[in-house]
């Protein structure tokens, strides 16, 4: 667990046992939450996993859901979510699950728990992943990283070594090139210089996209299961914010484009790749609306407050974090505390 995990972890903790979470959660838990995840699969036992928070055990999705219940939330669809906020009807708070990018796991393990227990969710699709084009680019570096006890890189104009030779070490390299390569003004870059690695370190760069992604006909018979949403998620998952407006309104349309000729319905919801503010902004935002999109979610974190009904295209989303398995985090961060607390109980942040 790096220091980062740790201080998160220290403060859901506080925030739960402290009763902080009950004690402002009337002023802070909106009418909702949007669930974000990725990959659903059980745990893997490697000593470097630096992706672990993009996945959580099904397990622990079924606690989650079989706990909600319970507590008699309602878990409902996007599509009853949008009618919720244009109807003001606010009467109940609701989730909802959402699920990036198109990961084989979601049909193999998250599909059935939604079927078992009759619960909607969403599932959005960067249309290269199932032509198997995709550059999944974290996961290509985490490979280099794993195939070599040392990496050479040209940062900033200098030669960089990175001691690869434990797991310690390669965790340590990974967040170091990883939030470099964040930081890149230019996403083309970025993407040379993981491609560049995996091909000096004898890793395929689509290898992550061929493995683990699904095909058209696995998304196919998700599509086919009226529980089951289909949304957008760009062509290249691409950082948004990081290309000029044209490429911007190509990825959005011609994404929902080869997504209604795969299975006949145009989506009407979309996902932003990466989707912190670093990569999705209010002109982003605004381009999405202009593409048609009833709605699109970012990985901002927060709750939907009746505020958000003005900006339908720019909804925050909470993590289900794989770092963070524990139905009394999952129950702090619903409460919205957590977000806003730091924003002195802010509702908005669509800029």
């Amino acid at each position: 667990m790096n220091l980062r995990t740790a201080g998160i972890r220290m403060g859901l903790e506080a925030l739960y046992f402290t009763g902080a979470w009950k004690l402002f959660g009337p002023l802070s838990a909106g009418i909702g939450t949007i669930f974000t995840m990725h990959h659903v699969r059980p745990a893997s036992t490697g000593a470097f996993q630096p992706n672990a928070l993009l996945e959580i055990e099904p397990a622990f999705l079924e606690t989650l859901i079989e706990y909600l219940r319970y507590k008699k939330v309602d878990m409902i669809s996007l599509a009853e979510a949008k009618r919720r906020l244009r109807e003001q009807d606010y009467m109940k708070r609701f989730v909802c699950f959402t699920l990036d990018d198109g990961y084989r796991d979601n049909l193999e393990f998250a599909w059935p728990i939604f079927k078992k227990h009759d619960v909607p969710a969403a599932l959005f699709i960067a249309t290269s992943f199932p032509d198997k084009l995709g550059l999944l680019w974290w996961i290509a570096l985490e490979r280099a990283i794993a195939a070599t006890d040392r990496i050479a890189l040209e940062v900033g104009g200098k030669s960089r070594f990175f001691d690869c030779a434990n797991a310690s070490a390669k965790q340590k390299a990974y967040d170091q090139i990883y939030w470099w390569l964040r930081g890149l003004a230019d996403e083309r870059e970025m993407r040379r210089i993981v491609t560049d690695l995996c091909e000096r370190y004898g890793v395929d760069p689509l290898g992550p996209c061929k493995e683990l992604c699904m095909d058209w006909k696995e998304i196919g018979r998700l599509a086919s299961d009226p529980l089951i949403t289909i949304g957008a998620h760009s062509v290249n998952h691409t950082m948004l914010k990081k290309w000029d407006a044209a490429t911007v309104k190509q990825e959005l349309t011609q994404s929902a484009s080869v997504i209604e000729k795969a299975f006949g319905k145009k989506p009407a919801d979309f996902a932003y790749p990466v989707g912190d503010k670093t990569s999705a902004d209010a002109r982003d935002f605004a381009l999405a609306s202009e593409a048609g999109y009833e709605l699109a979610v970012t990985t901002r974190p927060g709750v939907i407050f009746p505020e958000h009904r003005e900006h339908m295209t720019a909804l925050p989303r909470v993590s289900l974090n794989g770092n963070f398995q524990a139905i009394r985090y999952a129950d702090v961060l619903r409460s919205g505390v957590p977000f806003s607390l730091p924003s002195y109980f802010s509702r908005l942040d669509v800029a």
